[in-house]
């Protein structure tokens, strides 16, 4: 299977300057490419967005917010009004860094809706929180709804995978409405957890009723919490939707070591999770999402990316590279999952599960 890696020196420089992740995204692609992975792969060369093709889902007014900002800029009441403040403080070349992740994934969409790949990975996307006239949870625009719609053009159905921490509340809301893509979130649920949402009742409305499917876990889920539900849900799903083609929300704020400390997945667990949804052999397009311990998220992307690729990392040790003293005092690829007491017992996860089952019949 040939893999396509949209990836380029300016989409790494621009996505390294987002508050809150600062680096991560260069940790990422030289830990990928510190082990050969990129020469296993084809590059795609991203394309940018205009302000124009933005506004396609966010309003205009927040666009030409972002395009008109400047660090001289002192109309802090405006600024607050878009979200632009607190965890979406505004920041050097934030327009063109925003033009460059939605290009990124609507890019990585086109090159799938035309056959050249089975499979497209942009680790630099799956910012799902953006709301259409705000930065919301770290998140400057919302490239997984860019990219479900241009998916659109050449997909009557898309199916939306969100594996991170979070709750994916701005794709759902984008699609909530809609039978033509199905939302289908695995997150933290609880009271005063952001963003909320993705309770069992969220289901969607109108024409979209049962098309949104979330499957709220309480603190402390691991790996076998992550591959039971996944394999008892997922696959009801996907023979019910027919989906023509898929995207992956691959969030790894969920991995231990994550300064949230809600979830133990390990990197190997969020694999498997990703390999299942690979398998079901439909063009499939894999994003980045959150994750903010940051040696430990290049670890996970890594580790997909040579799963997919067929190369076991597993008991590798980091190569010397720019990050290395980043990986210490371990320096290996392995995460042991945390001992963060899990909470989903068994008749929580019956109760979940059967719930999700019972509303299948709503899927046409």
């Amino acid at each position: 299977m040939v893999i396509g890696y949209v990836i380029s020196e300016e989409l790494i420089n621009l996505t390294s300057l987002i508050p809150k992740i600062t680096n991560r995204s260069d940790m990422v692609a030289d830990l990928i490419e510190s082990f050969l992975l990129t020469d296993k792969m084809e590059i795609i060369e991203p394309n940018y967005i205009s302000g124009l093709q933005l506004a396609e889902f966010h309003s205009k007014d927040y666009v030409s917010t972002l395009e008109n900002y400047s660090e001289d800029s002192e109309d802090e009441e405006r600024l607050r009004k878009f979200g632009l403040e607190f965890d979406c403080p505004p920041f050097p070349k934030m327009f063109r860094t925003v033009c460059a992740i939605g290009g990124a994934s609507i890019t990585a969409a086109d090159e799938l809706g035309q056959g050249y790949y089975q499979v497209v990975i942009n680790w630099f996307g799956g910012w799902h929180h953006g709301q259409p006239d705000k930065a919301e949870g770290f998140c400057y625009v919302n490239d997984c709804v860019l990219a479900i719609r241009q998916l659109r053009n050449y997909f009557a159905r898309v199916l939306y995978i969100d594996l991170d921490l979070h709750h994916g509340n701005g794709v759902e809301t984008a699609f909530y409405q809609t039978s033509a893509v199905l939302t289908y979130s695995v997150h933290k649920y609880e009271s005063g957890f952001y963003p909320g949402g993705g309770g069992l009742e969220s289901i969607g409305e109108g024409k979209g009723r049962g098309y949104s499917v979330n499957i709220p876990l309480r603190n402390g889920a691991d790996d076998a919490t992550l591959k039971r539900v996944i394999d008892e849900t997922l696959d009801g799903v996907v023979e019910r939707f027919k989906p023509e083609a898929i995207v992956c929300q691959c969030g790894a704020d969920g991995v231990s070591g994550d300064p949230h400390q809600a979830f133990s997945y390990t990197p190997s667990g969020l694999s498997r999770a990703v390999s299942k949804v690979v398998s079901y052999n439909r063009p499939t397009l894999l994003l980045g999402g959150g994750g903010y311990n940051h040696p430990n998220v290049a670890r996970t992307w890594t580790t997909i990316t040579a799963d997919l690729l067929q190369t076991d990392l597993s008991n590798e040790e980091i190569p010397d590279q720019k990050y290395f003293t980043e990986y210490g005092p371990g320096f290996e690829m392995k995460i042991t999952a945390s001992n963060i007491k899990n909470e989903n017992d068994s008749s929580y996860l019956d109760f979940v599960i059967n719930s999700v089952n019972s509303n299948f019949d709503l899927i046409k």
